[in-house]
Formats: C-alpha cells, structure tokens, sequence
C-alpha cells in the first residue's frame, strides 16, 4: 500500500487533481489510511479493512467519508495498474456517514459590523492590505478563496468589469464583477514585479492563508460561528433576496450542477414570505 501511494501522488495526482486537492489528499494518505494500511499488501485490502478504517473515525463522519473516497481511488487504480482483481473494489459497499451540511448566512446587522471591522483593520493595522482587500473581494464576488488569492493581474478585466479564472474548480470561468469589487481593485496598490492581486509577504508569492487575519476582524466584528467560505453562501442567498433565480446564481457562482445550486432554494422563499406577511398585515388592519 506504501508503494500504491507513492504511485497515486507521483504518477496519477500531478495530472489529475487540483494543486489543493492533491495536497489535502496526501495529508489524508500520510495520516489515516498509511498508519493503518502502509504495510499491507495492495490485493489483501478487503471490505472489513475498509469498513474498519471508516468506522474508527465514526466521530468525524466528514473526515471518514473523504478517507473512504481517497482510499477508493486509490484501491480503483490499483486495478488498472494490474496490482489487484478487477471489479473488486473493497470500499464499494461500505455506507458512508450522513453529514450535515452547514450554511450560514450572514444578516444585514452582520454585513454591517463586518464593514465596520474592516475599516478598523485597515485605521489600525491589525490586518495587511492585502488581506483586507481579499476579504473585500470575497464578500461582493462570491468567489472562492483559492480564486482569489491565486488571482494574477493578467486574468483581471477592469473596463469589462470581468475575472478570467483559468483554472478554477469547475474549469475555467469569467467571474462577472459589480461597481463596488472594481472599486476595489482599482483601489489596490500593486507590487511591483508581482504578477499576483494579493501578494503575499514573500518576495513573488501570493497570500496563502486568510485564516490569520479573517480570525481578528471576526473577533472586532462580534460575530461567531463564522467561516470565510460563509461568504460564498451569503452573496448566494443575497443574490436570491433581491429576486434573482437559482439559475442566475448558479452561474455566477460557477456551478455546472443544478444540484449544487438548488441548495439554496429554500431561500427563495423568503421573499414569498415576506409579501405574504405584508398582505395578510394590511388584511388584518383593515379587517380588525
């Protein structure tokens, strides 16, 4: 299994998965599946190996369920590396966990204290420019955070008002800008011989990690339970709030699947909601 996995991140990832999900998949390998799997033989694997690894992490249903996808594939290559039967793959049947996925929205109240936290990191210093700018961009594209700390100035448009990501999770995609995230970008101070929008403190690198700074302007903003990728849902749900269709947001979010997308269709009620309580409200005063 040692063998297999050196094979897997060498041969198969380089050219088949995205620079972070290779890096997440060896961290998955080098930690959970090699302590317990490296030195089995790769035709020996069966269905209680399997079921055992997933069921030890039980209290983690996330994390099992990825390992019981890596250790898949990998198993899956593995026969069309002849290093095992084919059509046997023992991860096949093992059920995995319910995960429940969880969104979170921020309020009107949030988005203000929010703003209000980025002006004091940028007055007091608490947070870079570059990080404050990322944030900035997050919040009024819906990006990813991969897209927009691995943004060059080259894939940027400012008189179309468009990104061109060339290799974002689903593939490559024009990111649609509004007024206040050009005026943002405009707003940047560019590094001189950085091809990068937020640079990172390392001479000709980017910004690798936002959790730092994202942490201390959450805590200024008072508000918990608050993840960076949140912002992605909340420009979703926003973009829903002021009448645009699951279709609209799903392409400006980049999704190729109407599943993806449909996640938020519960929020599309709110506005129905909302109408119905004015109406029923004018009944009721007229009615007494």
């Amino acid at each position: 299994m040692a063998d297999l996995a050196r094979r897997f991140l060498d041969e198969y990832a380089p050219g088949h998965l995205k620079p972070a999900t290779a890096r997440l998949y060896r961290k998955i390998i080098g930690k959970r599946i090699l302590p317990r799997l490296g030195k089995r033989r790769v035709a020996d694997i069966g269905r209680a190996d399997a079921a055992a690894l997933h069921h030890d992490m039980r209290s983690v249903p996330g994390h099992a369920n990825r390992t019981l996808g890596v250790l898949s594939r990998m198993l899956t290559l593995a026969e069309v590396w002849e290093m095992r039967q084919e059509g046997v793959n023992p991860c096949r049947f093992v059920k995995k966990y319910p995960e429940q996925k969880r969104e979170r929205f921020l309020s009107d109240d949030e988005y203000r204290r929010l703003g209000a936290a980025l002006r004091d990191a940028e007055r007091e210093g608490f947070a870079s420019p570059p990080a404050i700018a990322a944030i900035r961009l997050l919040m009024l594209t819906g990006c990813r955070s991969g897209e927009v700390l691995q943004l060059r100035w080259e894939n940027v448009d400012l008189d179309r008002g468009e990104l061109r990501l060339p290799d974002s999770k689903t593939g490559v995609r024009i990111v649609h800008l509004g007024g206040p995230a050009i005026a943002v970008l405009r707003g940047m101070e560019r590094v001189e011989d950085s091809p990068w929008v937020i640079p990172g403190q390392k001479r000709g690198a980017h910004l690798a990690f936002l959790h730092g700074p994202w942490y201390r302007i959450v805590e200024r903003a008072g508000i918990g339970n608050l993840r960076i990728h949140d912002l992605r849902h909340s420009f979703a749900s926003g973009g829903l709030l002021v009448g645009e269709g699951l279709p609209m947001i799903g392409k400006l979010l980049g999704y190729n699947k109407v599943q993806t997308t449909a996640r938020y269709a519960h929020l599309a009620n709110d506005p129905v909601k909302s109408a119905a309580n004015r109406i029923s409200t004018s009944i009721a005063e007229v009615a007494g």
